[in-house]
């Protein structure tokens, strides 16, 4: 044990942190205009690439917060076949979603910053404009491993439509143009 550490075991992290705005934290200001996204989402969506074959995904996405300036960004998803049933995991994307604030705390216009990173070697940092439920984000620097995919840019379009949240994403990667990669409709299931 190095020297100044006790030797117990710490107790269990002691702030909470919410997807339910009944409960927890209150929501940091500077995140209204992000409120209607807080909550957990699932749902069915398409993909494909001209490097690969169409196929088809289920999706849960989950917006948490605990208090702070920013929210936390949690995506995991699975193939599914031509009845729904689940294939194998798929993607996973974990990350910060960050409105600007100034020097006030408060919330600085309708940029945006979103940070994710993937469990595939790849790092993205987005920036974009929130525009009423609508965010719109493009990147401004990928990182990526050496054993990752050749992922150069993305752009992600986020909404709340009739309750539902949905998004596309397209991708330029393996030497290709910029194409659709993603795109689905997810519910609310709690929130």
């Amino acid at each position: 044990m190095p020297p100044g550490f006790p030797s117990q075991t710490a107790p269990a992290y002691p702030y909470e942190e919410t997807h339910d705005l009944r409960v927890g934290p209150d929501l940091h200001p500077s995140l209204l205009g992000l409120l209607p996204y807080v909550g957990v989402w699932r749902g069915w969506g398409k993909g494909g690439y001209p490097t690969i074959e169409d196929f088809d995904f289920a999706q849960e996405i989950r917006f948490s917060h605990d208090g702070r300036p920013f929210l936390y960004y949690e995506s995991r998803s699975w193939l599914v076949d031509a009845a729904r049933q689940p294939i194998r995991p798929a993607a996973r994307e974990v990350g910060w979603w960050r409105p600007q604030v100034g020097p006030n705390g408060a919330r600085d216009g309708d940029e945006i910053e979103v940070e994710l990173a993937h469990p595939t070697g790849i790092m993205e940092l987005y920036l974009g404009r929130m525009t009423g439920t609508q965010v719109e984000l493009g990147t401004d620097a990928v990182l990526r491993s050496g054993s990752a995919k050749d992922v150069s840019a993305g752009h992600r379009l986020y909404g709340i439509v009739e309750g539902a949240l949905l998004y596309a994403y397209d991708m330029t990667a393996m030497g290709q143009e910029s194409s659709p990669h993603l795109s689905a409709r997810l519910e609310r299931v709690a929130g």
